[in-house]
């Protein structure tokens, strides 16, 4: 089993991942939005992997913090898409608490390592 794989922030960053997969699925809009949600939602995972696999606390450290702003990234990817009423409310706070949530870990996982 690899790090990556024991981390609670990695399985929640999968399931977050799946559950906005899922959602572009369901609706209709401009194939750039839909391709930047996909690539940052993934982002988070991806980078969260490859910072487990680094060997010095700067490395690390680092991948966290990108991993985190692509939390950010879908975060705001999502309020646009509130704003336009392609998203419920509800559905926008559900996935404004799972971010919130993502966030949090991986802030705690970035001030460990200064």
């Amino acid at each position: 089993m690899f790090d990556f794989e024991k981390l609670t922030v990695y399985t929640k960053a999968k399931t977050y991942n799946k559950e906005i997969n899922t959602i572009l699925k369901q609706i209709v809009i401009d194939t750039t939005i839909k391709n930047q949600l996909k690539r940052s939602s993934l982002s988070i995972v991806l980078n969260i992997a490859e910072g487990t696999g680094r060997n010095t606390s700067a490395d690390k450290r680092n991948f966290y913090i990108i991993s985190r702003g692509s939390v950010f990234e879908c975060v705001a990817i999502l309020d646009l898409l509130k704003d336009d009423e392609i998203l419920s409310e509800q559905l926008f706070q559900n996935f404004y608490e799972k971010s919130d949530e993502l966030s949090r870990m991986l802030y705690a996982m970035i001030q460990k390592l200064k």
